[in-house]
């Protein structure tokens, strides 16, 4: 592997920042360089979010990722914002229940993951982010299953523990898909 560069983008809300945080720590605990940017509106529930991460197996000259080879596309808006920056043979995740494609490219493979219905069906109500995180460890390679599941232990604050096991069991669901 050289480089990854990941898109995570969407609503403020919706789980991104810490979809990448994790993602990130787990290329730490790979041993690989790491570049973790946040960006969000002013508003931050319900305004726009997206986060940047780089895994590279070399030093990473700027965090700005301005053509992800990874888009993770949770809302309609941020999914036309990015789509046309993915570089070709790209990959691309959505949350169907929330995206409406409107433009199409024949040149990134793309998946289409029902996330937000799956976490209500599974009653893991607001973290449909980790089963679209689960859903890139499988499609992409560049994360191992364990390798996340590591960092999502190591990335849920002690104030947050309730939430592990429902974030581990979203990440295997999305794995699974």
């Amino acid at each position: 592997m050289n480089m990854s560069r990941i898109m995570f983008a969407g609503f403020g809300g919706q789980g991104l920042l810490f979809s990448g945080k994790v993602a990130a720590t787990a290329g730490l605990i790979d041993g690989r360089e790491v570049t973790w940017l946040p960006s969000y509106g002013p508003e931050m529930r319900g305004g726009t979010a997206n986060c940047s991460v780089c895994l590279s197996d070399r030093p990473i000259g700027s965090p700005l990722v301005t053509k992800p080879d990874i888009l993770v596309a949770m809302n309609t808006p941020s999914y036309a914002k990015f789509i046309n920056a993915v570089t070709k043979d790209g990959l691309v995740i959505t949350d169907s229940s929330m995206v409406r494609r409107e433009i199409h490219r024949n040149d990134v493979s793309l998946f289409e993951v029902d996330a937000t219905q799956i976490s209500n069906d599974e009653h893991l109500e607001g973290i449909s982010n980790m089963i679209l995180l689960g859903k890139l460890v499988k499609e992409s390679g560049i994360i191992s299953q364990e390798t996340i599941e590591e960092a999502v232990r190591h990335c849920v604050p002690a104030r947050k523990a309730h939430l592990l096991e429902s974030n581990l069991k979203a990440i295997r669901i999305g794995i699974a898909l």
